[in-house]
């Protein structure tokens, strides 16, 4: 047994941790309604001194100063509410005893529910030092991880294969930029109730650390996204996802196909894309059925990219489509839109155009080429009626609803890149006419959404989605501890009646 493997037994055997529980005051902080515990509660002294939550949303307080009397902390957190006291101040005054225990509770005004941290050091950190219930395996450091970007997974081989973007660690400020991997286990195969928690098992290198899976050849950071599984002729699963080649900090100067080598746990350049395609796999990937043919289909606001679903097609740029009313054929930049005789917009699956974003129809809207009211993008908030724009998104098939559920993040909303807004559509394709805002932040971004279908309880009427948490792109200097540049999973319950069907079919 392992040294770190050793110690956590002697935790797990409780004598230890009960002798650290002596020694720390636990603070909780639950959610009113759920009366679970709230990570990423921030706690503040008056003299400044700032605790935050872990994924119980516990913190263990041992300051020497401020121990056997009565401490006052500032309660805040994103999307939650403590009550203000008669001066205003939102806190409250708590007897701070060695071995001492309270609960404090907030309301919440996200629609979605936090659940925990899934990446990074410390998730159960506080937990761990008052001797609270712990749900996961390594709930302190798992493959020496401090932080990881961008989330991308899927069911491969039975299990669940999980990749993220630039990893930190603690040796060293520059750490894993070529794709770290884990994989777990599904929650009806030995893995953990997703409202648990993830036991990740991380692919390691020599000296412990995540290992570089997507190592391709170039300077600069490997992403991947598009991450997908095929079947080729022979009924084989197969693993592919693109690639992108990054300089000058997001510079995309390289893109093409990998496929991952399970027996070596890393992936294998298969195709280098020719880097002026209108058309290649982008985004988080759904797999329809259309005209009795199989696709996938990609997108960022929606999916509106296909592909037949075939690793050969896949590889082939040729037999990307996507759904559009611009002509094909035309110079770039200055597209033209195809009507119909009636002079409405002809919608059909092309090749050799780029899709439709928001960006794309307000120049075609200044060029006098479509009005306001022809815009394929047309989310409006469902409260103010305003016009929502999406900066990239993650649909999937609902049973529960019977319609696709989309997780998307609002560009320039009331934080640059921290809103999450929840929306349904009859097709995968759309249109997505009405948006509920599901999850805020202050000053914070928490961007790339990945909804996770696999996980769906109950019939899809609890779905799950997580995020990247991080200041960059927020304007915020102060960066959360332990929080910042990691992943965080909510919960979102469709039986709210703030979410009611009838809402979305207006």
């Amino acid at each position: 047994m392992k040294a770190h493997q050793s110690l956590l037994f002697l935790l797990l055997l409780g004598v230890p941790r009960l002798i650290l529980a002596a020694e720390y005051f636990q603070l909780q902080v639950i959610d009113s309604e759920s009366k679970r515990g709230i990570p990423l509660v921030e706690l503040k002294t008056v003299n400044q001194i700032l605790y935050v939550t872990d994924s119980n949303g516990i913190a263990a307080i041992n300051e020497p100063g401020l121990m056997n009397r009565e401490v006052f902390f500032y309660v805040r957190s994103h999307g939650y509410e403590f009550p203000a006291d008669g001066f205003g101040y939102h806190g409250k005054k708590i007897k701070v005893i060695p071995g001492g225990k309270t609960v404090l509770e907030m309301k919440r005004g996200n629609l979605a529910e936090r659940l925990y941290r899934t990446t990074g050091e410390g998730i159960y950190r506080d937990s761990l030092l008052t001797g609270a219930e712990i749900p996961i395996a390594q709930p302190v450091l798992n493959g020496k991880v401090l932080g990881s970007d961008s989330v991308v997974n899927a069911k491969f081989k039975d299990r669940v294969y999980w990749f993220w973007g630039d990893t930190n660690q603690p040796g060293y400020p520059l750490g894993n930029f070529s794709v770290p991997g884990a994989v777990s286990d599904l929650p009806d195969q030995g893995g953990l109730s997703i409202q648990q928690g993830i036991n990740l098992n991380y692919f390691l290198d020599q000296k412990g650390f995540a290992k570089k899976t997507c190592d391709m050849p170039g300077p600069g950071p490997t992403w991947i996204d598009g991450l997908v599984v095929l079947r080729d002729k022979e009924g084989n699963e197969r693993l592919f996802a693109k690639y992108v080649k990054i300089k000058d900090l997001l510079t995309v100067y390289e893109r093409g196909l990998v496929e991952f080598n399970d027996e070596h746990k890393k992936f294998e350049k298969r195709q280098v894309f020719d880097f002026n395609a209108p058309l290649y796999p982008v985004g988080h990937p759904v797999k329809y059925e259309m005209g009795g043919h199989g696709y996938i289909l990609f997108g960022l606001a929606a999916p509106l990219i296909r592909v037949p679903a075939s690793p050969e097609d896949l590889a082939d740029l040729k037999q990307y489509e996507t759904y559009s009313y611009l002509q094909s054929g035309t110079e770039t930049k200055n597209w033209k839109v195809d009507r119909d005789d009636a002079g409405e917009l002809r919608y059909e699956w092309r090749k050799n155009v780029p899709p439709l974003t928001s960006d794309l129809e307000k120049k075609l809207i200044e060029q006098g080429q479509i009005q306001e009211q022809e815009r394929y993008f047309q989310l409006r908030d469902l409260e103010t009626k305003e016009r929502i724009e999406i900066q990239n998104s993650s649909v999937a098939w609902n049973e529960y609803r019977g319609k696709w559920t989309m997780i998307g993040l609002q560009k320039f909303g009331a934080s640059v890149l921290g809103e999450i807004w929840y929306s349904e559509a009859a097709s995968p394709l759309g249109p997505w006419k009405w948006g509920r805002k599901v999850v805020t932040h202050d000053k914070y971004s928490f961007y790339n959404p990945k909804q996770h279908p696999l996980f769906a309880r109950e019939k899809g009427r609890l779905i799950y989605f997580e995020g990247t948490y991080t200041a960059l792109f927020s304007g915020n200097e102060v960066k959360t501890p332990r929080y910042d540049y990691n992943q965080i999973m909510y919960q979102l319950d469709l039986a709210d009646p703030r979410l009611a069907a009838e809402l979305f079919e207006r």
